[in-house]
């Protein structure tokens, strides 16, 4: 097997909605947009997702994944602590945060079953554990491209949302991938973007939209997600 097989196959196996680690019981705030018909058609969804890829919270996650991968790569544990907290600290609520967690948490502790050498990086960065890092510390770790994992965490994203829209609205699986299909033009722009972004200086977003929608789903009177 070549090399960029090998690392094509564990791109696959991360960014697969199989990978256990939770992310099928989130909706991020989705659910109580549906609720109340903001976001009641394919357009729409595609529209929200559009405007999270341009200026929303997904734009921070996946600079962060980067900066975690790149610190695994120079062997720079301080900084892999380092970008932890600061993910955990620029999470507007307590759900965003709790999801992160759950979902860090979950893959750092498949990484180490699947790869005992991982056992002392996972031990320094501490826990809680943002899914971002823990992403970014297995693309590096598998030597997955950068650039290669950065879409692949845009896609898993986009992916696992557009399938808690299929469920809530709800929509045919066709039209689901559909939306998928269009969106590559875009995740392949985004990623482009979120690759030279400065270290600190430009890591921002404009996220209002998914910090109220995520307030409002914690209260929410039933609910399939979890956030």
């Amino acid at each position: 097997m070549t090399n960029n097989q090998s690392s094509l196959l564990h791109l696959l196996q991360l960014a697969s909605p199989a990978l256990p680690v939770g992310a099928y019981g989130y909706s991020e705030g989705l659910e109580i947009l549906v609720e109340r018909g903001l976001i009641n058609n394919p357009q729409q969804l595609k529209a929200w997702i559009d405007q999270e890829l341009s200026y929303g919270a997904i734009r921070l996650e996946a600079a962060i994944m980067v900066r975690a991968y790149e610190s695994l790569q120079a062997e720079d544990l301080e900084a892999l602590k380092y970008w932890n907290a600061w993910a955990s600290a620029a999470k507007e609520t307590s759900e965003l945060r709790s999801q992160s967690w759950q979902m860090g948490n979950s893959l750092i502790r498949l990484l180490v079953e699947l790869e005992p050498e991982l056992q002392s990086v996972a031990g320094r960065v501490g826990t809680p554990c943002n899914y971002a890092i823990a992403f970014g510390i297995a693309a590096a770790y598998w030597q997955i491209p950068r650039m290669a994992a950065l879409v692949g965490y845009l896609h898993s994203w986009a992916s696992n949302l557009i399938n808690a829209g299929v469920k809530l609205i709800p929509l045919g699986q066709t039209v689901g991938q559909q939306l998928l299909l269009e969106l590559a033009p875009q995740l392949s722009v985004v990623s482009q973007e979120i690759v030279v972004l400065d270290q600190r200086e430009q890591l921002h977003s404009c996220t209002w939209g998914l910090a109220l929608s995520s307030m409002a789903h914690e209260t929410q009177y039933t609910r399939l997600f979890r956030s």
